[in-house]
């Protein structure tokens, strides 16, 4: 791997193989990156130092199998929130997760999710989901654009599936009203 640097796919085959190197290069790439993207969702740094660890050594033990498609981020956010979701439902997970998303809800600054979705340029999208209840919007980021299941969600949010489900047609009926 010399000149010009390796595509994330080329890098995932070296990795596949054993190629130490190439497991290095792709953890300088995405540990930032992951970990800034998981303490969004989730205030205790050591627990996301965890899963970010626990993430990578999924890929270099090849537990985690990328199958070519989307992107390596993507890939690596979906490995990394489903163990954060599986490790804030461990012995204690309940209460560290209240206190997480207590402190999380008396934040000021809205988190880099917010700050995307309303930068949307498409139609009235921005607005209309800026226009949304905190909790619906919250429901839709964590079904729809991190891709987690009803169940981890609900576990993620600390509320039940039910509820999960019922705020995810609330606010798609919202944004489809507000963008008919």
């Amino acid at each position: 791997m010399s000149g010009t640097p390796p595509s994330d796919p080329e890098l995932l085959r070296a990795v596949a193989d054993g190629d130490r190197r190439a497991f290095e290069e792709l953890y300088r790439r995405y540990a930032v990156w992951l970990t800034l993207r998981l303490r969004g969702r989730c205030s205790d740094p050591a627990l996301v130092d965890d899963v970010v660890q626990e993430t990578f050594l999924a890929v270099w033990r090849g537990t985690a199998r990328y199958r070519r498609e989307g992107d390596v981020a993507g890939w690596l956010w979906r490995i990394g929130s489903r163990r954060l979701v599986d490790a804030l439902r461990g012995e204690g997970a309940r209460g560290r997760l209240r206190q997480a998303l207590a402190r999380l809800r008396g934040r000021d600054e809205p988190s880099a999710e917010d700050q995307v979705l309303v930068g949307v340029e498409h139609g009235d999208l921005a607005g209309s989901l800026a226009r949304l209840s905190p909790e619906l919007r919250s429901v839709l980021q964590a079904t729809v654009i991190d891709g987690l299941t009803t169940r981890e969600a609900a576990v993620l949010l600390g509320i039940p599936p039910g509820t999960v489900k019922t705020r995810a047609m609330r606010a798609r009926r919202q944004l489809r009203q507000e963008l008919a």
